[in-house]
């Protein structure tokens, strides 16, 4: 199938009938707070409707670092939630200083997700937990140990016995992690205020690089609420980086399935905040945004983006980044 087909058939499947209906001019007269019609992306709910309590208490535990070994590694030192929910290492370092092997994805917004970890092995955010707190690299815990700590402490005992109707264990000290992490959205973006209706949000290089994001293709993955995270994608749809390339050094979903054809192969990133979550792709090897838009245009979409087209993208994925506590995040 020719590429361009593909790729039209894509964003007909994400909510465009074509790229050139996706390009078409903004509406006017579209009363405030009415969300465009037709639009491949949607704009994050503004509130979350979550049990405020175990969101409470799942964001003390998200900050405790006796969910780790040595108490000396937190959720919160991999995804600060100042810094756009990632530690902006390229990897991150665990329990006794030791340096893990993917890049840590950020933390917001990840409720949205379909599946966690850049290779999808984990269907939900609960699954998700038992993946740091287990690993050696990073927490190098276990559930007898972090339940058996987290309920010598009288506060946790008597949260975890109001909200749950007994001490801390497992599944209860995940779905108040998840919870809380469910509650990490970041609406408000200038781009989600265009998408419901406030034509001013975007500047006209903004506008254009949302036309552009689109007509190009880059919207057949990044789409929906999240702008990705629904899918997942083989990096080199278009070209395959070089065997020589530090992105082909991981072997993506083909670890957990065993699958050759998902070698290479990894959960669409949400492009959300995407603007304050560097470094960029799996392996964290490209530090700035132009760097990654540049080669997504090689190997996704196989353009050889100009420095003006670059700038575009470039503009409209910085509408992205959203509010979280009502302050936008840096």
């Amino acid at each position: 199938m020719h590429k361009w087909l593909l790729v039209c058939l894509l964003i007909a499947e994400a909510g465009c009938t074509s790229p050139i209906e996706s390009t078409r001019p903004v509406p006017t007269g579209v009363a405030a707070g009415q969300v465009l019609a037709h639009e491949p992306i949607s704009p994050i709910p503004v509130a979350v409707d979550l049990d405020a309590a175990k969101v409470a208490l799942g964001s003390s535990l998200f900050e405790d670092p006796r969910l780790s070994h040595d108490n000396s590694v937190a959720c919160s030192t991999c995804h600060h939630l100042d810094t756009g929910g990632v530690d902006r290492l390229r990897f991150s370092i665990g329990i006794y200083g030791q340096i893990g092997g993917r890049n840590a994805p950020t933390v917001f917004n990840s409720g949205f997700n379909f599946r966690q970890f850049w290779d999808g092995r984990a269907a939900t955010l609960e699954d998700q937990i038992d993946g740091p707190t287990a690993n050696p690299l990073e927490m190098g815990s276990n559930w007898p140990e972090i339940t058996r700590k987290l309920n010598a402490s009288a506060d946790y005992s008597t949260t975890f016995a109001r909200l749950y109707g007994g001490p801390a264990t497992a599944l209860s000290v995940k779905d108040a992690v998840a919870t809380f992490e469910r509650s990490l959205s970041t609406p408000n973006s200038r781009f989600d205020k265009f998408l419901r209706g406030d034509t001013t949000a975007l500047t006209a290089v903004e506008v254009e690089g949302y036309d552009n994001f689109k007509s190009f293709g880059c919207v057949s993955c990044h789409q929906g609420t999240n702008v990705g995270g629904n899918m997942y994608q083989r990096l080199g749809v278009v070209e395959a980086p070089p065997p020589t390339s530090q992105l082909m050094d991981d072997i993506g979903r083909f670890g957990v399935t065993g699958d050759v054809l998902d070698r290479h192969v990894y959960k669409v990133p949400s492009l959300r905040n995407v603007a304050v979550t560097a470094p960029y792709f799996h392996d964290g090897s490209v530090s700035t945004l132009e760097g990654a838009v540049t080669l997504m245009g090689r190997y996704q979409l196989g353009r050889q983006l100009t420095s003006a087209e670059i700038e575009r993208l470039v503009a409209f994925l910085k509408t992205l980044t959203g509010e979280y506590a009502g302050t936008v995040l840096k």
